[in-house]
């Protein structure tokens, strides 16, 4: 038993064989810029020019990190790009011929380089440094070539735009979208185009039909721009003077991405290659480029994987461990002898290795040839069969009987199988029911090799144990599914089965659901008699003398099953009901088992501790705590232990071992990797999880065949992993669908410099720095303290920085460049309340790493104050960040403190989603049933139902409120609370889980379930929920102060509480309820 925390066709494989050299011709340059002279491009995370016809290409940077966002200057004699010099995105210029880049930000918020001011002098940047409630980079900035502070410009929200020629209008795309490559997306995140009045703030919109319109380009009187209007993205030309719209391109295949100008000309890529179009003559022309040079991800080298550590298992007595890690096998010696790698195989997935009971095979899932498939080996990797295994998916949990006969496993679509090692015949066993975030199937065999115990979920999706005849291949229930019961474990003797159960599942069983948060779930530990003739193993204890036993032992095990009244015979062990995890059968009438130290769902790590129960003396001790990963050996004599800090152990199953003892050296777990097979495999594999996890089985219509044959051969072209993730997140988006997200993988390791920030606002007056705005925390909150509001600090805003760490500051510099490495540690400022040094006074704070706490939590205090203002006094203000624990949290926190109020603003802008927030709306639905009286104070009468809020309410919406924060107020609308205000919801509501990770630790999604309502009806995915009163956030009003939304919601609200009020009823005259017979 172990825990841890939670069909290719020949032809394509053919292609792999006859496409190891890349063809002269580069593919995948990106994110193109275009001059009078010359083009940029991106290309295996560095930035490389070239001559503007595709020539005489050179790079022109080169770092571990990635840059990328290059933008030439009017003139063509710089570049601005984003780099990651430092570990952090920032901007930087260097000269066209090349040479030392020069840095002009130092924020640590990402600040992406978007262009340049039209007089050459400043590079505009995005960034979200000062944004609220996140941190989004939809704020455009623009730096200076001389250095100082960087200005804001006025554009509230923007991800993409240009100047005008003359500087004096601004044309945007507005909303910065969660997912690039989503095809034919039609949700609230597509916005149209816009043109602002730099001056008077006036806006034009250009036409618009909910496409996805990007990339904006100002080039004469003309706009171009790309658009999806005929569901592919294409370039189109607006004419400013004409008003007339056209298309200019049309190509089929592939989408037209990252559109930018220069001296008349357009550039923008398609298919991985570059394309140029003179707008003159409106024909679109093919560069043809190679790009030469060295690239150090590429090459072939080796490292150590052991924090890459993925499955294990023991040998049967403990004498070595089975691990896989980066796509290989390993067995690693409990004490002597070599680590041996048992697979060595580069570019393909090794995974899920275990050792059969008699010590002389071990097996694992391998993906070599397209499909896994089971390898059979001997101790030192020699494969002596390979097992092709029923409907190719990806496979779990490989077990092997105590015969070393047969093997179950678990796949993709909860099957639990038993293959015959000997025929390499598949038997389907059962399913597990239900595609539930946890997979509970669990299967463990009998000691006889006889029965298979496992856990099904039930239509009530409560778990149920049942047991597998390999005999009769028949299951029977053992529990009657009245209590959720899972984990399994057979004692040696065969004669009892330890198992999980709960009695207080509860709403936890709707694990989808908010209502489930915050309810722990407690377990108990129980035991079924198998046979009516066994006695009971916790009969009252007596100490008596015990016959002599004169009779030949058969040690034999044989498990008899008699399944008629073994509901009586199931008794629940002596330990008190927790948080149990696991449970783990050792020698007989020994059981191990795990109790969660934190709560899983809300701790990043959350660590076990491991105890041990003897049935023979009623007691239970602790083994082991800290740990993430256990596993016992089939004796049951040794552990395998894996702790947090990522270190591993065996150590004596009778023993109580300290952290650290018998401890494994992992030093020479060591692979050659090879990062282009690395890259087809796992191109490979996020094909196979597109086809095997995605909710539906027709993947929206997608041809997964052509998508293969289609983006395949783009592999051949990469150099680095940022070339990967743009292939696997170009391919997801054929899915058509949202949450399709690519994270992650081996990247580069850059060092990054922990820069400090104040939570402040900064301007320049006199030539100095001055503190325009200190943001309150709260400082009894480790995670929102206030650097500048500390007791005894007394900075106030006003008042001027004039030096850090004895450096002294100006408005020539850069201020966040003087808090390099100084992010939790005590840092010393000169402040004064004059712009010089008389009178100047000397603190020492600690700056924070992130502000965005800060930011936020003023943003929400300056919201809830401002409808308290508007409203007089009579409307709460809630905000809802997600619908996940925080979510849940700020509910709680917000909504009752105001229950006073008679109605109630509840602001999910924003919303980043998480669970279905039922919670939510079951608490705004509340209806008010009577009172009762409060006889002291002023007499207010107690509510039944208190906890409520009984007046009108609205909800505020907008494009960057998705999954969760589409289905709060689908929901919203669904109860008729009251009417939504704002802008449509990003329309994204399927949920993500259940698919594993790439080879390098990297992801890729592929939901798994979607949402259908009552009719019958896919409903919000891909098109989000319309507010009932729609409300831009108009620039010159938000510049002004405004918040349009927010206004507009309070003054709905208002007008609903004329005839919606609820007015509280005071206490009745006393009762007379003593009545006696007159006299």
């Amino acid at each position: 038993m172990k825990i841890r925390l939670p069909f290719i066709a020949a032809s394509a494989l053919h292609f792999f064989l006859i496409n190891q050299v890349p063809a002269q011709e580069t593919r995948l340059l990106r994110e193109p810029a275009i001059s009078a002279r010359h083009i940029a491009f991106v290309y295996a995370g560095d930035i490389w020019v070239a001559d503007r016809d595709g020539k005489n290409t050179r790079r022109l940077t080169t770092y571990p990190g990635t840059e990328g966002n290059p933008q030439f200057s009017p003139d063509g004699t710089q570049v601005a790009f984003t780099g990651e010099y430092d570990g952090n995105k920032d901007a930087f210029v260097v000269p066209v011929e090349g040479g030392e880049p020069k840095r002009l930000t130092w924020h640590p918020q990402p600040d992406i380089v978007k262009g340049w001011t039209p007089d050459g002098q400043s590079v505009v940047f995005a960034s979200g440094r000062e944004n609220a409630p996140y941190p989004y980079p939809d704020r455009f900035w623009k730096a200076s070539l001389k250095g100082g502070l960087e200005e804001a410009m006025p554009i509230p929200r923007i991800h993409q735009g240009h100047f005008s020629p003359d500087g004096k209008h601004f044309v945007y795309q507005m909303i910065f979208p969660w997912e690039t490559e989503w095809r034919n997306y039609r949700g609230g995140q597509n916005n149209p185009i816009r043109i602002l009045d730099l001056t008077t703030y006036k806006q034009e919109v250009l036409p618009w039909d909910g496409s996805k319109d990007w990339n904006p380009n100002w080039l004469g009187d003309r706009i171009y721009f790309l658009s999806d209007r005929d569901f592919a993205m294409n370039v189109w030309m607006y004419d400013l003077k004409t008003k007339n719209l056209s298309q200019i391109t049309h190509f089929k295949e592939f989408d037209c991405k990252n559109l930018e100008s220069g001296d008349g000309m357009l550039i923008f890529e398609n298919g991985g290659w570059l394309y140029t179009l003179d707008t003159k003559v409106g024909e679109a022309r093919k560069l043809t480029i190679t790009v030469e040079g060295d690239f150090p991800w590429a090459r072939t080298h080796w490292k150590n994987v052991k924090d890459d550590i993925g499955d294990y298992a023991l040998t049967p007595s403990g004498k070595r461990v089975l691990f896989s890690a980066r796509g290989d096998i390993f067995s690693v010696p409990a004490e002597k002898g070599d680590i041996r790698n048992l697979s060595s195989s580069t570019g393909v997935a090794d995974r899920s290795p275990a050792c059969s009971p008699d010590g002389k095979k071990v097996s694992w899932f391998s993906d070599e040839g397209g499909e896994y498939q089971l390898i059979i080996a001997d101790a030192y990797g020699k494969i002596e069969q390979k097992i092709a295994l029923p409907d190719p998916t990806f496979y779990y949990t490989p077990k092997w009987s105590p015969d070393s006969k047969y093997i179950s496993f678990g796949d993709a679509g909860r099957n639990l199988w038993v293959v015959d090692i000997a025929t390499g015949t598949s038997t389907l066993v059962g399913n597990e029911g239900f595609a539930h975030p946890e997979r509970t199937i669990a299967p463990e065999w009998s000691p006889d090799s006889k029965w298979i115990a496992f856990t099904k979920r039930l239509q009530n999706e409560f778990n149920a144990i049942f047991v597998w005849s390999m005999e009769q291949k028949k299951a029977f229930q053992l529990t009657d599914g009245m209590s959720d019961c899972k984990a399994p474990a057979w004692d040696k003797q065969g004669k009892l089965l330890y198992f999980l159960g709960s009695t207080d599942l509860g709403m936890s069983v709707g694990w989808l659901d908010l209502s489930s948060y915050g309810r722990p779930v407690t377990r108990s530990i129980y035991v079924a008699v198998l046979s009516r003739d066994e006695p009971s193993p916790l009969k009252p204890l007596s100490d008596e003398e015990a016959a002599p036993d004169t009779a030949n032992k058969d040690t034999s095990v044989v498990v008899k099953i008699d399944f008629d009244g073994i509901g009586q015979r199931i008794l629940a062990l002596d330990v008190p009901p927790k948080e149990y995890v696991f449970l783990a059968a050792g020698e007989s009438g020994v059981l191990f088992y795990g109790e969660w130290q934190e709560e899983p769902s809300t701790s990043p790590n959350p660590t076990f501790t491991v105890s041990r129960y003897k049935l023979e003396e009623r007691k239970a001790e602790e083994v082991m705590s800290g740990l993430q990963n256990f596993a016992l050996s089939n004796d049951g004599k040794k552990f395998l232990y894996g702790a947090a800090d990522h270190s591993w152990g065996i150590a004596d199953a009778a023993g109580t071992p300290k952290p650290g003892e018998g401890s494994l050296s992992l030093s020479d777990m060591q692979i050659k990797i090879d990062p282009l097979a690395e890259a087809r495999q796992i191109f490979r594999e996020a094909w196979r999880y597109q086809r095997d996890y995605f909710y539906v089985k027709n993947v929206h219509g997608l041809d997964l065949n052509w998508a293969w044959k289609t983006y395949a051969p783009w592999v051949e072209y990469v150099r680095h992993r940022s070339d990967l993730t743009y292939i696997l997140d170009i391919f997801s988006g054929e899915t058509s669908i949202g949450h399709s997200f690519v994270r992650g993988g081996d990247y580069p390791d850059t060092d990054k410099v922990p820069a400090g920030l104040l939570g402040c606002n900064y301007e320049v007056v006199n030539g100095r720095y001055r503190f325009a705005k200190i943001f309150d925390g709260e400082n009894w909150n480790p995670d929102l303290k206030a650097p500048l509001t500390q007791p005894g600090i007394n900075v106030r805003q006003g008042d001027y920085l004039l030096a850090v760490n004895d450096v002294p500051l100006d408005a020539s510099m850069n201020v966040f460049s003087l808090f390099d490495q100084t992010a939790g540690k005590q840092t010393r400022l000169l402040v004064n309340n004059r712009p010089d040094k008389e009178g100047a006074r000397e603190v020492t704070v600690i700056p924070v790493a992130n502000e965005s706490g800060l930011r936020q939590l003023d943003w929400v205090e300056s919201n809830r104050r401002m409808v308290d203002k508007l409203s007089g006094g009579k409307l709460a203000y809630v905000w809802v960040p997600n619908t996940g624990g925080a979510g849940y949290n700020f509910f709680n926190r917000w909504y009752f403190a105001q229950k006073d109020k008679k109605g109630a603003i509840i602001d999910e802008r924003f919303n980043q989603g998480g669970y279905v927030a039922d919670y939510i709306i079951e608490v705004l639905a509340r209806t008010l049933y009577g009172y009762f009286n409060n006889p002291v104070g002023d007499k207010q009468p107690f509510k039944a139902q208190d906890a409520g809020i009984y007046g009108p309410k609205v909800m505020l919406i907008n494009e960057m409120a998705g999954s969760g924060g589409d289905m709060l107020p689908y929901m919203f609308r669904f109860k008729n609370i009251g009417p939504l205000v704002g802008k449509r919801t990003w329309g994204g509501l399927v949920g993500i889980w259940d698919v594993p990770g790439l080879l390098d630790g990297g992801i890729i999604t592929a939901p798994r379930g979607g949402f259908f309502n009552l009719q019958g009806e896919w409903d919000v995915e891909n098109k989000g929920v319309a507010p009932d009163i729609e409300v831009e956030m108009d620039p010159k009003l938000v510049n002004q102060g405004h918040d349009p939304q927010l206004e507009k919601a309070v003054e709905t609200a208002l007008e609903m509480l004329k005839s919606q009020e609820v007015k509280l009823l005071p206490q009745p005259a006393d009762p007379v309820r003593v009545k006696r017979p007159k006299k």
